[in-house]
Formats: structure tokens, sequence, C-alpha cells
């Protein structure tokens, strides 16, 4: 059984994998010179089960209404004349009543738990490198009624397994002394210790590797230009190579992973899916003082800014803004990102040295994934990952390799086009 995985980044690369131990003869195509080099090049290096609250949540209209057109906001909404972006924002006002935040939750800390350990058995298996850390993750509160906001959103968390334990100030700066200096300034915390943190760009070149050694064919620089339908299916892949030659590739099944670009690539078949690009920032700090520096992953609820420790360098990484697919450098979002690091960590590092970077998350309005089957019978999704591609890359990727496979997935999760256990109304892509 032939299959085709249309995308190479962190979710593309997993699937690829997967689907090769589940005895497919797999084709990756990507138009970048190797794997990871977009949206998974450099974010924030978490595998956050405990980032599982919604962007759409109750809260989340009032705030948006304050940052909007504000340049340095956590997450800009810049309105344009874009039907598919009102669309959007539409559905996502939709999401953020209580009933739906809750089923958002539910769905995105059974899928990142699965994942975790997911990932966790790959790399017993294989020894695979990344500079992983194992240290849990820590989410700081510098705003009393962020603070208050959040104990809901963690209490369901733990009702569904994933243990985010609510602590003070004191214990905070106990895990991760890098804090110290903003000790008085921290409203509370929470604490989830079996989450991790790694770079998602090496992992991904490096599974590629491993992937490519079993067998695993990628053909980079070559660009999708569109597929081919036949009988109510897919029939192939178009393709331009590096040498400019047009070609068609086919296979029995085709697996969209493309992020932002999955929905221009199939909206002609009818498939409808609701992602919109989501740009995140991201600054790479080489550390000059390791004592000042945090080694335990940490968020920064009230900034939505995230921090992971990649060997002597500190990746900070966040926001978002709903702005299109333009993926330039925003000067003024960039330096905020630098400012705030050093707030928290002055003398850390150099702020003037910072390699910044912007990526285009795919995000559905409820920030939880399309995985399973769309309504073209050999055409199946794993993409709309949003901010979690890499927490939730592993499980999506197994979950998606077992779909493909005629198997019903272990993971009990709300599957785009199969039953779904928790009896919620499926997904019409």
């Amino acid at each position: 059984m032939k299959a085709i995985v249309l995308g190479a980044g962190i979710v593309g690369t997993t699937s690829a994998w997967f689907l090769n131990k589940q005895g497919f003869d797999v084709t990756v195509i990507d138009r970048q010179p190797a794997a990871g080099m977009e949206t998974s090049f450099a974010n924030g290096g978490q595998i956050s089960v405990s980032h599982a609250e919604p962007w759409a949540n109750p809260g989340a209209p009032k705030k948006v209404l304050k940052w909007l057109m504000k340049e340095d906001a956590p997450l800009l909404f810049r309105l344009r004349a874009d039907a598919r972006q009102w669309r959007w924002g539409m559905q996502f006002l939709r999401e953020c009543t209580p009933e739906r935040t809750r089923h958002n939750i539910i769905q995105m800390v059974n899928l990142g738990t699965f994942s975790r350990s997911t990932l966790q058995e790959l790399r017993a298996e294989t020894g695979i490198e990344y500079n992983c850390l194992t240290k849990g993750i820590l989410h700081f509160y510098t705003n009393q009624q962020e603070f208050d906001d959040a104990l809901e959103p963690a209490e369901i968390m733990r009702e569904f397994g994933c243990d985010r334990k609510v602590i003070d100030a004191n214990e905070a700066v106990r895990l991760e002394p890098a804090l110290a200096t903003v000790k008085d300034k921290i409203a509370g915390a929470t604490y989830t210790e079996a989450d991790e943190s790694g770079d998602a760009h090496v992992f991904t070149q490096n599974l590629s590797k491993l992937a490519a050694d079993r067998g695993v064919q990628f053909r980079y620089n070559t660009t999708i230009l569109g597929l081919d339908v036949e009988g109510g299916q897919i029939s192939g892949v178009r393709v331009r190579g590096q040498d400019g030659q047009v070609q068609v590739l086919k296979a029995d099944k085709y697996l969209l992973c493309m992020g932002s670009y999955s929905p221009m690539l199939v909206k002609d078949l009818g498939v409808d899916l609701l992602i919109y690009p989501a740009k995140g920032y991201s600054a790479t700090l080489k550390i000059d003082d390791a004592s000042k520096a945090p080694s335990v992953s940490l968020t920064d609820d009230e900034y939505k800014l995230v921090f992971s420790r990649l060997g002597d360098k500190l990746r900070i990484a966040g926001t978002a803004e709903l702005n299109g697919y333009s993926t330039n450098l925003n000067d003024v979002r960039c330096k905020a990102i630098t400012r705030r690091v050093m707030e928290l960590f002055p003398g850390m590092a150099d702020p003037e040295q910072a390699v910044y970077w912007t990526g285009l998350r795919p995000a559905t309005p409820s920030n939880v994934p399309y995985i399973g089957l769309s309504k073209v019978p050999n055409l199946y999704l794993n993409t709309g990952h949003g901010t979690l591609g890499w927490t939730h890359s592993c499980g999506s990727a197994r979950s998606i390799a077992a779909i493909m496979s005629g198997q019903q997935p272990e993971l009990d999760f709300a599957f785009t086009g199969i039953s779904s256990k928790m009896g919620e109304p499926l997904a019409t892509a």
C-alpha cells in the first residue's frame, strides 16, 4: 500500500514515520530543501500538555477588543478584507462559550497526553537526540486576574489526566531559581512535572534521516501544484521538481500535512478546512550567564510567551498575529519579546544578539486539529495544529497511521470523518 504525505514539517515527518511502521510504502513531498524548515524551524520547544486552554475561551473576546490593532499585543487581530479571516473570526467567537471551551480542552489534553507518551516511546526506541529536557513546564502569572482565570481550566486538565498543580510564588522560585528577580510580581503559578521541552527542528531533521534509513522516500525541493481527481477520489499529485519538470505522483492514499497552506490545496475538492495562519514569533538568545537563565521550561501567560532551554541557548516564542500569509518580521513585536526577557532575566544574555524568526502556525478557531478522513475517500488529514504541532505531532501521527490502516486509534478524540467515542459532532471536512 503506497502513501504520499504532503508536507515534511514536524507533523508530516512523524506521520511518515508511523505510516512506515504500519507497513506503508511512503513518499513525502516538500518544497523546502530539508525537513522541518518552515513552521517547525524555530518554535517554542515545549511538549506542553498543560497548554490545553484554547485561545477561544470566555475571556478571549474582551482581550481581543483590548488588543485590537495594538502593535505589540500578545494576540494581534489585524482586520483585513479577507472573507476567510472574517469567517474564521466568527467561528472563533462561537468557540468562546464555557461548554465549547471545556470540550476543546478535553480534546487537547487527551491528544497531548497520548502524544507525549508516544514521543517518549519513540525516544526510547530510537535514541533520537534533540536537546530534550524532562524538567516539566511551569506557568507563571504576573497578573492576579490572569491567574484566577487559569484555575478552572487547570482543574479540567487535572480531571482528564494532566497533573497541572497550582503552586505559589515561593514554590515557583524553588523550582526555577532564575525567577527570583521577579518573585514579588508573581501572583501564582502552575507546574506540570510530566511536560518536556526540546528542539522541534532538530527532532524533525533527525527523524527524517531515521525514516529515510527505513525506506521512506523524501522528495525535497518539490512544489505541490495540485491534486488530480478521478472517480471521486485522488488519482495523483501534480508536482514540479527542482529541474522545473512537472510530473504526477501516484499512491493509494494521500495525507495532507501542509499546515496553513492546507485549505488552498483541497478547496476545489469540496474539502472545507477552517484554518488560518497565526503568525508566531521567536527569539533565540545565546546564554552569557547560565546562573541567570531558566532551565525549566516556562510559560509567561500574561505575555503569551514560552521559554525553553536548548543547550547553551534560550528560545523564547509566542504571540500571534492574524494578518494573512506574510512572514515579514515586525520589529515592534520582536523587540517586545526580548524586552520581556530582560525584565524577567536581566544579565542573562545580550538582547542585541537575538536571532528572530517568524512562522505561520495553522490555527483552527477551536485550536483542535483536523485528524482523520476527509470527504474524499482516499484523502486523509493531519493538519491545523496551531501552536501545538510539536506537542501533538507524535500522537496525531500515530493515530492517523492507524486510521489509514483501517484500525481504530487508541486515542479518545473527536476525529474528523470517523465516529467519535465521545459522542461529539463530527467535523465536516
